[in-house]
């Protein structure tokens, strides 16, 4: 390997282009050649090794004024340096865990006093649920709905081990949700006990486990727990939001600024799940409250739809006016018409107008148009 293009030394070091020209304008990584007339950059292969260091430290998300110290070092210097940051990073984690801890207490116990929805008003619900099996050999993930709880899971692992595993995840959170948990407390500790069912399943398999994304409706509200890279999403007067945010490498990137998203679409590590259901992993969701209102729709998908379908055909079929089943059979036609690579599941939930509801779409079909989703398409 000689000296090569700034892209092909970008894919060889596990950085982008983009944070490349950022560390060369800090000394960082420098190219060893910079085309006077054209700009070109070309690096040596003798740099890919610190390239390969900046890339690991930037993922475990040490800063960048520190790497450049940690990266100037020899190598016992360096994981002295590594470690006695790791120590703070920890040290610092647990302040702020009790600080958290502290305000979730509070805030637990703190009385409600403002609802969307009056007293005495209700939503009947409507619902469609659809999976396939896609391309693949088997079917690893899987969907539920309950009376007022709703759920998608996405299996992964070598097939023998791994079928079932969504499954009983899911039944696993139906069981333990009946009755219909009021708190995201409640909820949090039927994810626990799906993860407990999760792991039985895989019956030892380190590389087997599940993502899990549930909506609970219950007075006025939906309680959302997530854990993975399926996905949550609200249609509210014609408009699309996501609820839930991608347990993945990549996600982490673009939040932080070093991956745009339309990099991240191509991004290698883009499948990489950093939080499961999974052997080793803690069972621990994201949890979310948000108030709902007669009209709106709640959507979950796994990975099967949304990564399949670009991001304005997926909104386009979501805020559509017709009902659950037309909206469920119109996504699971564009996965099938896409090449369907995955498993895929799909679950529609409406909140009707009950008494003093009205329509779920007073407007006759979201003439606002779709908002973009935040994050990866």
């Amino acid at each position: 390997m000689g000296l090569v293009t700034i892209s092909e030394f970008a894919r060889a070091s596990g950085l982008t282009p983009k944070a490349l020209r950022l560390y060369a304008e800090m000394g960082l990584l420098t190219p060893m050649e910079i085309d006077t007339a054209s700009g070109y950059r070309r690096y040596a292969e003798h740099q890919l090794g610190r390239a390969r260091l900046v890339a690991r430290l930037r993922l475990a998300g040490m800063p960048l004024a520190r790497i450049r110290e940690v990266a100037d070092l020899p190598s016992p210097a360096a994981a002295a340096a590594l470690t006695s940051y790791w120590r703070q990073v920890e040290a610092d984690t647990a302040t702020a865990r009790k600080i958290v801890a502290l305000l979730v207490e509070e805030l637990t116990h703190e009385e409600q006093h403002m609802t969307d929805h009056p007293a005495g008003q209700t939503a009947r619900i409507e619902h469609a649920v659809r999976s396939g099996i896609g391309r693949r050999d088997a079917q690893l993930d899987a969907a539920r709905a309950a009376p007022t709880l709703f759920a998608v899971a996405d299996g992964f692992g070598g097939a023998a081990k791994a079928t079932g595993v969504a499954d009983a995840a899911l039944d696993a959170l139906c069981s333990a949700a009946t009755g219909a948990p009021r708190t995201v407390a409640e909820l949090d500790e039927a994810v626990r006990r799906a993860a407990t069912a999760a792991l039985a399943a895989a019956d030892g398999d380190p590389g087997s486990g599940t993502t899990l994304t549930s909506v609970v409706l219950s007075d006025g509200q939906a309680l959302v727990a997530h854990i993975g890279d399926s996905r949550g999403h609200l249609v509210r007067e014609g408009r699309l939001e996501r609820l839930t945010r991608d347990h993945t490498v990549v996600q982490t990137l673009v939040d932080e600024g070093r991956l745009t998203a339309e990099e991240a679409r191509t991004d290698g590590r883009r499948l990489l799940i950093n939080r499961a259901l999974a052997a080793g992993a803690p069972p621990e969701p994201d949890l979310a409250v948000r108030a709902t209102r007669p009209g709106d729709r709640l959507v979950l998908t796994t990975d099967g739809v949304h990564a399949v379908l670009e991001a304005g055909q997926l909104a386009e079929l979501l805020v559509s006016a017709e009902p659950p089943t037309v909206v469920a059979d119109a996504v699971a036609e564009a996965v099938e018409a896409a090449g369907a690579p995955d498993n895929w599941a799909v679950v529609v939930v409406d909140l009707a107008g009950g008494t003093g509801g009205g329509n779920r779409r007073a407007d006759g079909g979201g003439d606002a148009g779709p908002a973009p989703e935040p994050g990866l398409a």
